[in-house]
């Protein structure tokens, strides 16, 4: 039998497992919940115990395996197999999680950013097709990314290349988390489209559904935005507009930069589809020389929630004989 891979896509919320053959294939898929009481520490040994369950559950033994490949949040020494500063999984020690999960499995490990990984899924198996040059923007909670040059994984000294949702794309904008300003995140993540809303209706006079939802305190999320500017909602067209034209001066920025041959729009803020791809390259175009606007393409992420597994278990393949 042909050894298999596993990748584990761990959030706040849920763990993600995949058995893949070596060429991405998804074989098995299953889940369970990130226990996040006391400081994470049920975290990892819950990952193990799954992991030789369904190995029972299917007869199958560690030398059956490559190895496992996690992403994971917060900071990672992926050399060490470390992390550190994972706050929504109340990881603020430093964890030792390569170490627990060889020890625990047998198998050998590999571990990443979650957004390096769901790079690294996307540009093997979706809308990156394998090119060796490849970015990566995640629009969800928050902003994400991941940079793939010459079909290397790009991790920076610190390990934050690829920190896309820092980009500075208004000196003057809104505070972002991380202490300074104007950061993507702060106007294209689910929250910062609603910030970019409220912030243009305190000036938008014409008639409006979501200026009225805004203005009558309703609970008004990104989805209902793009929605309402789908449905030719002057003033949602107008966020999305001002939402579109950040994105394309960040992608402008990263393609003259990196010229690679896509830049990939995933998460949950890129279920607008067409809609918000179609606008962000119409800036991306103007921000960008034509060498650039001419070979570098904007496009929508293909794998949804796979991305993350799929990329995981692809850190395993480095120790393929």
């Amino acid at each position: 039998m042909d050894k298999k891979i596993i990748g584990i896509d761990l959030g706040g919320t849920t763990a993600k497992f995949a058995i893949l053959t070596p060429d991405g294939e998804i074989q098995q898929k299953w889940s369970i919940d990130t226990n996040i009481l006391d400081d994470g520490k049920h975290i990892i040994p819950e990952i193990i115990e799954s992991i030789n369950h369904r190995l029972n559950l299917y007869h199958m033994k560690a030398e059956d395996f490559i190895g496992i490949g996690m992403g994971t949040p917060g900071t990672v020494d992926s050399e060490a197999g470390t992390v550190i500063g994972a706050y929504n999984l109340n990881w603020r020690e430093l964890q030792f999680v390569k170490k627990m999960i060889e020890e625990g499995t047998g198998i050998k490990f590999a571990i990443d950013n979650d957004a390096n990984v769901a790079a690294l899924g996307e540009r093997w198996k979706g809308a990156g097709e394998n090119d060796p040059d490849v970015v990566f923007i995640t629009l969800g909670t928050g902003v994400g990314g991941g940079i793939v040059a010459d079909g290397h994984l790009l991790h920076g000294v610190t390990g934050a290349a690829g920190e896309i949702g820092h980009i500075t794309i208004d000196p003057n904008g809104f505070e972002c988390t991380c202490g300074k300003r104007g950061c993507l995140e702060t106007v294209s993540s689910a929250t910062g489209v609603v910030r970019v809303a409220r912030h243009l209706a305190e000036e938008y006079a014409g008639d409006s559904r979501l200026k009225a939802m805004l203005d009558n305190g309703e609970e008004v999320t990104s989805k209902d935005v793009f929605e309402l500017a789908e449905a030719d909602d002057p003033f949602g067209l107008m966020v999305v507009d001002r939402v579109c034209l950040y994105l394309g001066l960040a992608c402008g920025n990263l393609g003259n930069t990196l010229n690679p041959s896509s830049i990939v729009i995933g998460g949950g803020v890129s279920a607008a589809g067409e809609f918000l791809r179609s606008r962000v390259e119409k800036y991306f175009k103007e921000f960008t020389f034509p060498q650039v606007r001419e070979s570098t393409k904007i496009k929508l992420a293909e794998l949804g929630n796979e991305a993350g597994v799929i990329g995981a278990a692809s850190l395993a393949l480095k120790y393929a004989e």
